[in-house]
Parts: C-alpha cells; sequence; structure tokens
C-alpha cells in the first residue's frame, strides 16, 4: 500500500515552498525529456506483457502532440456571484459531528441539478448527513433538499411535499429514469443502505429494497452514475465505495495533529472495498452483477478488495462506442474498466497509466472529470487530490490509449498542488469554445493551520481557464480578482454546474462540510455566443446519457457527451452547452446516440436551447 500523502502532518517549512517551485520548474525544463522516457518505458512494458492474458489488448501510439512554445495569455474577468441567500436555497450541511473525528463526518455530500418536472428548468438537490444513531437528544432533520426552479434562478423547497423526508448518512446523489416512465428518479448513496427514490408523478417514493440496490447494512457508498453499461437501452447504476468502515474501527486508529489530540482517520488505515454494478432487469429491479462483469477489484499482494473509490467518470476513452468506467481512488491506484461491450468490463488503469501520478504513486484522490480539450481530440481526466499533490491532468492523444499526467506542462500542476481538492469539472465557463477547469478545495481537519501555517481548513475554488490552442500551457489560473464570489473559502466538497436562469452561461453549486451550499451565478459579460443541445432518446429511461454531440463552427469540430456524473459525490445538468466565441453561426451538428445511431441537425440560430429527439 502507497504512504498516505496525509499521514504525517510536520511544522511547515518557510522556505519548502520556493523550494518546491524550484523543483516544478526543473521538472517542467526537463520535461520532455521525462516524457520521452517515459514513452520508452511504457512501450518495453506493453511489448513484455502483450503476450500475457487477460482484457482487450492496449497498445501505446506516440505521445499527444506538445504544442510549440508560443504566448502565455491572461484570463478575462470571470466573476461568480453568491445568489444562496436570494435564491431561496437554504439547506445546511449536517455531519453528526460530535467530538468523536468519524471518518464519514468530513467527507461532506452532494448535489444535483437535473429536470424534476420536465419544464426545461434546472432544478436543484441537494445531500446532507445527520446525527449518529447513538447520538440522543438531538432532531434528525431531512438528509435531501429538493429546491424547485422558476426558471429566473429562484428556488422553492418543494422536499417535503415530494416526500423527502427521511434522515440519514447521505453522501452521493445520481439521477436517472431507471424504470422507463419519462420522469428523473433520484440514486442517494450513503454511510450505510442505500435509497433509490422512485417518481411518482407528483412525488417520491423511497423503493430501493423492492429494486435490490440498497447495499450492504454496514457499507459506505461515495458517488454513483447511472449508465447504459451493457447496450440494452435501459440505466444500469454504478456505485462507487469507499473504505470498510464502523464506528469501533475508526475509534480503535489512534491519530492525532503531532500530539495536540485525536483527528480524522487516514484511508490507508481502513480495509479496501468494492465497488458496484447493478444490471437493470427491465422491470423496476436491479442484480448486482459486480463479481461477473469484473467490477470487484482484488489487491494483488493481500487478495484483499482494492477499492477505495469516491468519484466515477463514465467515458468512452477508447472509441468503440460503449461507455468505460474511470473510478478515483484515495491513496491506493486508480480504475479505468474497459468495456468489452456487453457490461463486463476489464480493469486496465495500470496497464493504460491512468492509475498512479508521474512519480508512479497513488495519490490521495477524490473528484474526477474528463473532457475532449485540444483541437486534435485529445482526451484529458482531471483528479483532484489531497494537499501537497498536484491535480492529476491525464493525457491522451486521440485515438489512443496511452495516458501521461501533463499537470505541469498544461498549467494545472503547480497552482494546484497547495490546496486540497474535492469536486472538479469541466465546463466553458465564459463560452469561448474551450473547457475551462473548477475545483473546490477544502481541507479534512479544522485546526490544520495549528501545525501546517499555510494551510487552511477553508480553502478558495479555483478556475483554470483554458487558454487556446496557441498558448504556452494550455490553462491558465484565473486570478481571485476575476472570480468574484468564487474565491471565497469555504470547506468545499461536492461541485455542479447548470444554467439556472436561461441566458446561456453556466452557474455553479458548491457544497461544504457543516455549511450551507453556496449557489454562484456566473456573472460574465463578455458577448460569446452559444448553443444549448438537450436531447431526448428513443427509449425514456436513457434520458440520451452517453451520447455524443458533435459541433463545427469557424472549420473547428468540438465535442461534448451527455454525462451529468461527475466531480465528486455530484451530477450536472444534463443539456450540454457550447460555447461559440465570436462564431456567429454553426456550420454542422451531429449527435451519434447511445445505441450508436447517427443524426445529422442544421442549425438556423444561435444563442438559444433547442431539442433534438432520436429519430
Amino acid at each position: 500500500m502507497t504512504e498516505d500523502p496525509r499521514a504525517d502532518l510536520p511544522e511547515s517549512d518557510p522556505g519548502a515552498e520556493s523550494q518546491d517551485d524550484e523543483i516544478i520548474a526543473r521538472a517542467l525544463r526537463g520535461s520532455l525529456v521525462v516524457l520521452l522516457l517515459v514513452g520508452a518505458v511504457v512501450g518495453l512494458y506493453f511489448w513484455l506483457a502483450g503476450s500475457g492474458e487477460g482484457g482487450p489488448e492496449v497498445v501505446p501510439d506516440q505521445l499527444p502532440e506538445v504544442r510549440p512554445s508560443v504566448v502565455l495569455r491572461e484570463a478575462p474577468p470571470l466573476p461568480f456571484t453568491d445568489i444562496t441567500a436570494e435564491s431561496g436555497v437554504d439547506f445546511p450541511h449536517r455531519n453528526g459531528a460530535r467530538g468523536e473525528k468519524l471518518l464519514p463526518e468530513t467527507m461532506g455530500s452532494g448535489v444535483a441539478f437535473f429536470d424534476l418536472e420536465g419544464d426545461g428548468d434546472a432544478d436543484l438537490l441537494l445531500a446532507r448527513g445527520t446525527e449518529w444513531s447513538w447520538t440522543t437528544g438531538v432532531e434528525r432533520l431531512p438528509s435531501l433538499g429538493l429546491f424547485r426552479n422558476d426558471g429566473a434562478g429562484r428556488f422553492e423547497d418543494v422536499s417535503e411535499k415530494w416526500g423527502l423526508t427521511d434522515s440519514f448518512m447521505a453522501t452521493g446523489v445520481a439521477v436517472g429514469d431507471y424504470n422507463g416512465d419519462g420522469a428523473p428518479d433520484l440514486f442517494i448513496a450513503a454511510v450505510g443502505e442505500d435509497r433509490l427514490y422512485r417518481h411518482d408523478g407528483d412525488r417520491f417514493t423511497e423503493v430501493a429494497q423492492q429494486a435490490g440496490v440498497t447495499g450492504e447494512m454496514e457499507a459506505w457508498s461515495s458517488s454513483a452514475a447511472f449508465l447504459d453499461a451493457d447496450l440494452d437501452g435501459d440505466l444500469d447504476l454504478f456505485v462507487a465505495q469507499y473504505v470498510t468502515w464502523s464506528r469501533e474501527i475508526d475509534l480503535a486508529i489512534g491519530s492525532s495533529l503531532t500530539g495536540r489530540g485525536r483527528t480524522y482517520g487516514q484511508p490507508t488505515n481502513f480495509p479496501g472495498t468494492h465497488c458496484r454494478l447493478h444490471r437493470n432487469n427491465g422491470d423496476g429491479t436491479f442484480t448486482d452483477v459486480s463479481a461477473s462483469a469484473g467490477i470487484e477489484i482484488l489487491d494483488p499482494g493481500q487478495g484483499q478488495p482494492a477499492a477505495k473509490a469516491l468519484a466515477v467518470a463514465p467515458i468512452d476513452v477508447d472509441g468503440d462506442g460503449d461507455l468505460d468506467i474511470a473510478v478515483a481512488n484515495d491513496t491506493v491506484r486508480n480504475f479505468l474498466f474497459l468495456n468489452h461491450g456487453d457490461g463486463t468490463f476489464k480493469e486496465v488503469g495500470e496497464r493504460v497509466g491512468l492509475a498512479y501520478d508521474s512519480n508512479g504513486k497513488a495519490t490521495g484522490a477524490m473528484g474526477i472529470d474528463a473532457v475532449r480539450y485540444r483541437p486534435d481530440g485529445s482526451l484529458a481526466v482531471a483528479i483532484g487530490n489531497f494537499a501537497a499533490e498536484m491535480t492529476s491532468f491525464f493525457v491522451t492523444a486521440a485515438d489512443q490509449l496511452t495516458f501521461f499526467d501533463q499537470n505541469i506542462d498544461e498549467g494545472i500542476g503547480q497552482p494546484s498542488r497547495k490546496w486540497l481538492s474535492f469536486g472538479v469539472f469541466f465546463f466553458d465557463a465564459d463560452l469561448d469554445g474551450w473547457p475551462d477547469l473548477l475545483q473546490t478545495n477544502g481541507h479534512l481537519e479544522d485546526e490544520i493551520e495549528t501545525v501546517q501555517p499555510d494551510q487552511r481548513y477553508a480553502q478558495p475554488a479555483q478556475l483554470f481557464w483554458h487558454c487556446g490552442p496557441d498558448s504556452d500551457t494550455c490553462y491558465t489560473p484565473t486570478p481571485d480578482e476575476k472570480l468574484g464570489d468564487l474565491v471565497d473559502p469555504i470547506v468545499g466538497r461536492g461541485a455542479a454546474f447548470a444554467d439556472i436562469d436561461g441566458d446561456g452561461d453556466l452557474d455553479v453549486c458548491l457544497t461544504q462540510v457543516a455549511g450551507p451550499p453556496v449557489l454562484l451565478r456566473n456573472d460574465q459579460a463578455l458577448g460569446n455566443h452559444w448553443l444549448r443541445v438537450r436531447l431526448e432518446g428513443k427509449t425514456a429511461n436513457t434520458g440520451a446519457i452517453g451520447a455524443e454531440v458533435r459541433l463545427v463552427a469557424g472549420g473547428r469540430a468540438r465535442s461534448l457527451v451527455v454525462m451529468p456524473s461527475r466531480s465528486y459525490l455530484s451530477q450536472v445538468e444534463l443539456p450540454v452547452t457550447f460555447g461559440l466565441g465570436t462564431e456567429t453561426a454553426v456550420e454542422s451538428l451531429e449527435i451519434v446516440w447511445p445505441d450508436g445511431e447517427r443524426s445529422s441537425h442544421p442549425i438556423e440560430q444561435i444563442d438559444t436551447e433547442i431539442v433534438i429527439r432520436q429519430p
């Protein structure tokens, strides 16, 4: 097992940060040499491993193209305004903390944007924990907050009206129409049994046990995703699970801030567990196929469950038309499950370079997202990591399947190193046609400053602006003074986006531990054009999840995938938003539907949302 980055919390060295900067600078200067050496080693590895048995053969090609050094561009003003109070969203997070320092208390809960009633507005679902079952004399408040959007970014709390009154340790959220009735259902991951709320027209009914998706009584589920894993037209359910945990295990672990009292335990001290895959039976029930589908991974050294999963991102990494599954694991190797096309998988994270950072080490991985971010179609997978670890930025060239962590080369590495990152997602914040990267940050320990004066419990979010194709690095951090309320420090965890007010740009909701959510309106005023695309598949229950939307404007092709499950414990809206920059026309729009069918659609108007139903 790899060393936990949070296991040692020494006093800070005032000169350490400048020394680190020099190390990173040296790494940047030598990055091309390193990449060539790594490429040679990886090539040798694949040559040696090619004769072995196992899953689909993965053959590396050339490294992703390194752009010539041209010039660094400066991010434009991208102000976000905190509208939480005026919007009507009032649902502070609860974590049950009463001084015992139990690990689930600090991991937070998620947020989802989805269309509750089919009126085209982005409604809001927030999750939170509750008091522990052994805590007496305290009120146990509902764990789900459902807020209906009036279309202008003002929300009404309809939680009780819709029957969401249960109290439990809610963690992650996923939304999908699992039973094919055309209405969105809610899966809520939890510490303990998970919940599934069926949309019954004007209220939700909890049906997890009947549907077969509760999980084990003592399990700790984190993020989840609805996806059509076996291409049969209905939505299956992937559930990431963190560690094997109980109060007794947690209290038996001795951990402290350099002798200053008990602190939250380290994941290295808890046994791993398995993720779960539930196959949709098409009749409102699921079958757990985790073992037969290849999802249960054992540590080869100890023969024990290897996953310590916190986030999941379904991605078609190999371009074969089915969804693969990338999993961010905390302090152990990340997973990449390659789909065989029938809902069975082969885990290849180590083989393709996604398991470890550029130093060959597992990281304290939290949130995850992926996007095609270059004109050549290169795929980037971003993973937010623990403090003193750079955000991972794994890149593979189009039509290839060998990843290299290019966080330093692409401008993500050094600026992300200080903070502890949870939710991460790509979105086009300024509508210029390039995907930017947002990450929300916050520490685990509320007294971290006592041993690390340069650290903070509450931390600012970061927005990495995409500089375009001709810059020295692809990304640059947007200065705090250009971001408005986005950089107000919070103990950040979940993160999601949606256009909540119908103006075309993407607004943001962040969750935090033991504090209120933060709803941030995007107030950029750069005058860039846009097009939003909402898809409706042939079968209502897929919601076109997994469809790829390909757009050409100004001679440049770009693509976005309908995949709401991403970030950390969270889900973004279903419609996809293309920034068009100064372009005033769309030359072509093609949809690759989840079943492989393709359709083309003329676009006569921009700066609007269009709805396309599969022919």
